[in-house]
């Protein structure tokens, strides 16, 4: 039997090729025999960079940069293998995991330590192919900011100016006090490199689907800070229009991020695309499941949100065109769970076997994978059996 395991990473606890590896040992309990083919997978978020460098022979690269409220972090990015690429991940820079749940305020967290990333990227695609244009990948799942990428911006010289003339402070509530946007220092290389935004939603910026009424909460913004955030953002998309004669704020995934996916899309000339399907693509997903008999997918939560772009999503549209069964291992089960079975999910199956505290969950992560996995399996055996 030939079985592949491609899960995305459990947020917090493990990372995915640790979650494919605790997963193929489940598996090993009940086939030992069988022929595993583990793809560590990301939809944009965290892992992003492992799973790209992995699959293209690259080579990371490590950044010293602020983190959400401005303290140094050691941010990893990546060279591609194909030479001609790069990828960035804000989960490194700016991610809601960099902070202690106390920590948390979008009103006040920014992407600043991403901007630096893709400066850094961007000098050193250009330095290596100085005539070409370059590909530069940025995944922008999992962050903590609400800032329209407003910091990441700064960060590659664009300027958010208040009606003194002054600079706006880093933070999303900042955005209330803007008046000007002056793009005349953006980085020349930006114009001179392909870049494609890894993003795995399609919110708008602002409005009941937009980036503050949707992820503020997670973020640590409360029922007041919502509204005042979402009318920041407006405050941004409308400067941004008058800065450069476009209309994203609408585009689908200009919510993503706390707005980077806007930002971006406003002064780089970015393509958003799914950030699945690039991973997919990267690792040849297609030609291996199309060998598979039995394809292993999980991630930390799956919800409403994991029908929408999530790697579940992306592994099904793949493993159905072959015809291949698929199972979901998830760390938890939230509303709309239910979905990916419209998609031809045969089966998904929680990690947690009774009710456990969070952190306990969270430290026994491995050893719950893989007695899930075991659990799949045999009941895929009884399966065979009654057949």
């Amino acid at each position: 039997m030939r079985i592949l395991i491609a899960p995305d990473s459990f947020k917090g606890s493990l990372t995915a090729l640790a979650a494919a590896q605790r997963m193929a040992e489940g598996v090993g309990r009940v086939y030992p025999e069988a022929r595993l083919d583990l793809i560590p997978l990301a939809d944009g978020g965290e892992g992003t960079v492992d799973a790209l460098v992995e699959a293209t022979a690259g080579l990371p690269r490590v950044q010293n940069v602020p983190d959400p409220l401005g303290r140094p972090v050691r941010a990893v990015w990546g060279l591609l293998g194909d030479g001609a690429g790069a990828v960035v991940e804000m989960a490194a820079a700016s991610g809601l995991p960099l902070l202690s749940p106390r920590e948390r305020d979008p009103a006040r967290a920014s992407t600043r330590g991403t901007g630096e990333l893709i400066r850094a990227a961007l000098e050193a695609l250009h330095a290596s192919n100085p005539t070409g244009k370059p590909r530069l990948i940025i995944g922008i799942g999992g962050s903590a900011t609400n800032d329209a990428g407003a910091g990441a911006l700064s960060a590659l010289g664009v300027r958010f100016l208040d009606k003194r003339g002054r600079e706006l402070p880093p933070g999303g509530a900042a955005l209330a006090d803007l008046d000007r946007i002056d793009a005349s220092g953006l980085h020349p290389l930006v114009r001179r490199t392909e870049i494609l935004v890894a993003c795995d939603v399609d919110n708008p910026l602002c409005g009941p689907r937009g980036a503050s009424a949707v992820y503020g909460p997670q973020k640590g913004a409360g029922p007041a800070d919502v509204p005042r955030l979402d009318a920041a953002l407006a405050v941004f998309a409308t400067k941004a229009r008058e800065a450069v004669g476009l209309d994203c704020d609408l585009t689908p995934g200009a919510g993503a991020a706390g707005g980077l996916g806007a930002g971006l899309l406003f002064f780089t000339g970015a393509r958003l695309t799914p950030g699945i399907e690039l991973i997919l693509n990267a690792v040849d997903f297609s030609a291996r499941a199309a060998k598979a008999d039995l394809i292993l997918t999980g991630e930390g939560l799956t919800d409403f949100q994991s029908a929408q772009g999530k790697a579940p999503h992306g592994v099904l549209k793949s493993a159905k065109a072959h015809g291949k069964p698929v199972i979901c291992l998830s760390g938890g089960l939230g509303p709309g769970a239910e979905d990916l079975f419209a998609l031809g999910l045969d089966a998904l199956i929680p990690a947690v076997p009774r009710p456990m505290p969070l952190d306990e969950c969270m430290a026994s992560a491995g050893e719950l994978l893989a007695d899930a996995a075991e659990r799949a399996c045999r009941l895929l055996l009884l399966g065979g059996k009654l057949g």
